[in-house]
């Protein structure tokens, strides 16, 4: 096991070298300006001039990245060009949010899509099927954006249930926290329950045309027993992996969610640091997802020794 990780760890070296290039890169060569951003409208060329020589951009991009690497090697992502505060602590401020948001967003995707593929998978070709499976599709194919505005409407707007935007921190307590994310976790949830649900209900359907389950079920098993303790065992593998996924694609979902209701997370930062042509926090950022994207993969092949006792490292 050990060295199996040790290996998968190696092998990610390439892939974030890459990631950091092509970042550097592309920022560098996409269309604007941060020095004349950042001088303003009413800079004058000079002025506009006199930011760049600040930055650093007036360098060629070979000398940016190589300064740029040796930070990066000794843990400094650099400072942000339009907040002048460290990248670090600029991410430091905004995670609490959005790792509350995603574990909001997989706890209930959990809860909803478990049993709803279960129940599927039991009642195949049933109303319930029917049902469950249109609700998955819908939930699926609804932009996130328009979700989250219809919640809004519905459950703050007309109800008054749950604030409109905003975020409160854990620090004034967990159902004030947890009641200011209900709504952009519930908006997440929706697109993965769809997901999960579908794949658990294939999954578990592959499973109970199985000759152990048909054998289990005539020596008089109970069928909750044969369901929760063989069959839903064996279907974990593609559930798991699809679960892993999920929670890697949060990262993307949590930025137009963010948006949406005005949560001061990873994900808002991104945006405004893009708007901004930040490239030092639009690099961090980059690079932090594409870690969280890789230990999560890591988790998930650790996972499947747990799950099936046929997999060795």
């Amino acid at each position: 096991m050990g060295r199996y990780v040790v290996r998968r760890l190696v092998g990610t070296l390439p892939v974030f070298l890459f990631v950091a290039l092509f970042t550097f890169c592309l920022l560098r060569l996409t269309p604007g300006d941060p020095a004349a951003l950042l001088a303003g409208d009413q800079a004058t060329t000079a002025e506009v001039e006199a930011m760049r020589l600040k930055l650093g951009l007036d360098r060629p991009i070979v000398e940016q990245l190589v300064g740029w690497a040796g930070q990066l090697a000794s843990g400094d992502l650099g400072q942000s060009v339009f907040s002048n505060m460290p990248v670090t602590r600029l991410i430091g401020q905004r995670a609490e949010a959005t790792a509350m948001l995603a574990l909001v967003a997989i706890v209930m995707s959990l809860v909803f899509a478990l049993p709803m593929g279960v129940i599927a998978a039991v009642r195949a070709g049933g109303a319930i099927d029917r049902l469950a499976m249109a609700v998955a599709v819908l939930g699926f194919s609804a932009p996130v954006f328009v979700v989250g505005f219809f919640l809004v409407y519905v459950f703050s707007l007309s109800l008054g249930w749950f604030p409109t935007q905003g975020y409160t921190p854990l620090s004034a307590g967990l159902w004030p926290c947890l009641r200011s994310l209900f709504l952009p976790g519930l908006t997440l949830a929706l697109l993965y329950t769809s997901l999960i649900a579908r794949v658990t209900r294939a999954s578990l359907l592959e499973v109970l045309s199985e000759d152990y389950i048909r054998t289990a079920n005539a020596k008089g098993v109970r069928p909750r027993v044969i369901v929760i303790a063989h069959a839903l065992r064996n279907a974990a593998v593609p559930i798991v992996t699809v679960v892993g996924v999920g929670m890697a694609a949060l990262l993307g979902g949590v930025v137009v969610t963010e948006t949406v209701f005005n949560i001061p997370g990873l994900g808002r930062l991104t945006t405004d640091a893009i708007l901004r042509r930040d490239y030092p926090v639009v690099q961090g950022l980059i690079l932090l997802f594409s870690t969280i994207y890789v230990f999560i993969n890591l988790l998930v092949d650790l996972s499947y020794g747990l799950i099936d006792p046929r997999v060795r490292y």
